[in-house]
């Protein structure tokens, strides 16, 4: 029997996860490469929100309030990807290019910051022989600073160059795909980082910090590879005058939708991170798991958040709007919250995994879904460009995120504290509260999200003849 190409293809396309992602704007196996800053920026992540984190505190005895500073400033850049993307969308060069100068330099910084962590992190930790007794702490800052910056403009740039490229019809694939390089990244990273430190040691730690670094380069250099065709400038061109971020901004916010987008992305983040630290405490403290079991839980919440993706890129692709895919994203998220609350007094570990697994099923549906909608406001704003778009998605996405799980434990160690000899004082009831305010959050954020669905509806089903102000949504309207 002779077995046709296109039937290989065909069958391809229908069994293999994302097979169909790539269009005649970016072929699967340039978008495959382009996807590898995603495993970069997850390697990065890994080092920085886990690896460093423990060996500061553990290994050097590094006090916890200056790691938490440490971890802490690669957030404060992320407000700033709104200007990277901004600076992106009007770059000029002789070369015509736009993205792959932010991508290159982005790059240079994340590789710079990690080249110099190693060695700033030691000094941190006491190993100090001349200067002051304030250089750990500066240049450790710096570094943290600088690969803070790379990551927000490498993820930036890239997410930009993705939408530029992407057919409208193959967005919602391209964004799935490009957060499961992510995931493959944070996952292979993890397991390779932890097993060349079984074994720690200073040099080790330099030696797998710079290797890191070193490995940033390459994979950002076969990413940007030939992804932005040449269109040379003229003089005339090159020496225009260029936009203004300030006005570019309040386009951007005229319109309404896009305003209200960042502040869903924002509730949605604070909503949904605020349990990233507390999960596998509550699993050990309430329901007396052990060690391998919690640890069990970040694969859980993971496998829930690919089918998360998944699902929403083939939703998606079948032409469900994305704020509405946005609001299943977070009742979803709100039935698995109440799930994790409800195991600790029924002590079942069973139901706790089921709700893990749903957090990020739900997480990783409203995330897709909102950053696929943040890439067509470009396209019906013709004026805007895709990198301050993006840029600003980040920024609210990265900023929430970061805030919400420093305030997630502080409110946690607060709650119980105040609770302290009195009927609550239970080892549940800070894990509890936390959960509690994480679902009205979630509740808050459909609720900002709710004139964005009515809009769309309206949009898409009105008439001529029919009065806006006049019609109603109802229950089986939004959002499922």
């Amino acid at each position: 029997m002779i077995i046709r190409r296109a039937h290989i293809a065909a069958l391809g396309a229908k069994w293999l996860p994302f097979a169909d992602a790539g269009s005649t704007g970016l072929p699967l196996a340039q978008l495959l490469r382009l996807g590898l800053f995603q495993v970069s920026v997850g390697m990065a992540s890994v080092l920085l929100l886990g690896t460093l984190n423990r060996v500061m505190i553990v290994e050097l005895s590094v006090p916890a309030t200056v790691v938490a500073l440490m971890i802490a400033l690669p957030v404060l850049s992320a407000p700033f990807r709104a200007l990277l993307g901004f600076k992106s969308d009007s770059y000029r060069s002789a070369l015509g290019w736009k993205r792959i100068p932010y991508l290159w330099f982005g790059s240079l910084w994340q590789m710079g910051g990690l080249a110099v962590m190693p060695f700033a992190v030691v000094v941190l930790g006491g190993h100090q022989a001349i200067g002051p007794t304030w250089a750990g702490e500066v240049l450790a800052a710096l570094a943290f600073i600088m690969a803070g910056i790379g990551l927000h403009m490498v993820q930036t740039a890239g997410l930009a160059l993705a939408a530029d490229r992407a057919d409208e019809a193959q967005r919602p694939r391209v964004v799935a795909l490009l957060y499961v390089m992510f995931l493959i990244g944070t996952a292979i990273s993890a397991l390779i980082i932890g097993a060349l430190l079984t074994e720690f040691s200073d040099l080790r730690l330099i030696r797998v910090v710079q290797g890191a670094a070193l490995l940033t380069l390459g994979l950002n250099l076969v990413a940007l590879w030939k992804q932005e065709k040449l269109r040379p400038m003229s003089a005339a061109e090159l020496a225009a005058p260029r936009p203004n971020f300030g006005d570019a901004w309040r386009d951007l916010m005229a319109g309404g939708t896009a305003g209200r987008l960042l502040a869903v992305v924002a509730l949605g983040a604070l909503g949904f991170n605020m349990q990233d630290v507390l999960l596998e405490p509550y699993g050990g403290q309430v329901l007396g798991l052990s060690v391998a079991a919690t640890t069990a839980l970040t694969a859980v919440y993971a496998g829930g958040s690919l089918i998360g993706f998944g699902l929403a890129a083939r939703w998606m692709g079948r032409g469900q709007d994305a704020f509405r895919l946005a609001g299943r994203g977070v009742m979803i998220g709100i039935g698995a919250f109440a799930a994790v609350v409800l195991a600790g007094p029924m002590g079942s570990a069973a139901l706790f995994f089921a709700g893990a697994g749903a957090i990020g099923l739900g997480s990783g549906l409203f995330f897709v879904s909102t950053l696929t909608a943040a890439m067509a406001l470009p396209a019906e704003n013709g004026h805007l460009g895709g990198g301050l778009v993006l840029g600003a998605w980040g920024a609210a996405q990265a900023t929430a995120a970061g805030l919400s799980i420093a305030f997630g434990g502080s409110l946690r160690d607060a709650v119980a504290h105040l609770a302290a000899g009195s009927a609550l004082d239970t080892p549940a009831f800070g894990y509890t509260f936390v959960y509690h305010t994480e679902i009205g959050l979630l509740f808050a954020t459909l609720i900002v999200l709710g004139p964005l669905v009515r809009t769309r509806l309206l949009t898409e089903q009105s008439t001529p003849t029919q009065k806006i102000g006049t019609q109603k949504i109802g229950l089986s309207d939004f959002p499922t």
